[in-house]
């Protein structure tokens, strides 16, 4: 009978392996979600009223190029936060994978949600309430996945060891903000559907103020 100690990898010591590939996989999600959503949502319909000039028919789609602005902000978000974040991952496990797949199961359902919320924004109070809400629902879970990532990869050593805890602790707290804002913007959304839109804008700039987990600023080569 062999003896598993003679092999470096067995049943119970099987191999690790960094998270390139996440990365990697995570990225090109991403991109074909924008894509997919300035295809949904970039296009003018040909039916329009006879007689209408283009600026009119134009300006009738505001709804779908606002829910357009909006979404690539909030997605433009979601790789900024998860390109800086992943580069302190070195290696990955099971269920973090799995928490990473979560994510982009719902990154992959904002142009649904994002088209749905432009067709609806001129519907009725009810139809605006249901929109909003499913559509806070949706960035609401990609930023849930996101704090349970970054806790799990914390409790389970896999984030680099030179890693300082402090900053370890500052990235979670950070994280917290984007659900507590969107709870926010979900209650928001029962009273009125389109303020409820501003709650993403506001995130949107608080994120883009540099914190803890954000790339560094650069400096200039000495002379």
């Amino acid at each position: 009978m062999v003896d598993e100690e003679e092999y470096e990898f067995g049943h119970r010591r099987e191999k690790e392996r960094d998270a390139s590939r996440v990365e990697a996989f995570s990225d090109a999600v991403i991109a074909i979600v924008l894509t997919l959503m300035a295809v949904e949502l970039l296009q003018l319909s040909p039916q329009r009223p006879e007689g209408q000039d283009l600026p009119g028919a134009l300006f009738h789609e505001w709804p779908a190029y606002l829910a357009y602005v909006i979404t690539f902000v909030i997605v433009g978000q979601v790789w900024l936060t998860h390109h800086n974040m992943w580069r302190y991952v070195v290696k990955v496990d099971q269920l973090l994978l799995v928490l990473n797949l979560l994510l982009l199961l719902f990154v992959a359902a904002i142009p649904f949600a994002a088209s749905l919320l432009a067709d609806n924004l001129r519907g009725t109070v009810a139809d605006q309430r249901l929109t909003a809400a499913l559509y806070v629902g949706t960035v609401l879970g990609e930023a849930l996945f996101f704090n349970l990532s970054w806790w799990w990869a914390r409790r389970r050593r896999l984030l680099d060891p030179g890693l300082d805890p402090r900053l370890a602790r500052a990235v979670a707290r950070r994280f917290l903000l984007g659900p507590v804002l969107y709870v926010v913007a979900f209650g928001i959304s029962f009273v009125d559907p389109v303020l409820s839109l501003a709650a993403y804008f506001l995130l949107t700039g608080l994120y883009l103020i540099r914190g803890p987990g954000d790339l560094p600023s650069s400096r200039p080569a000495p002379a």
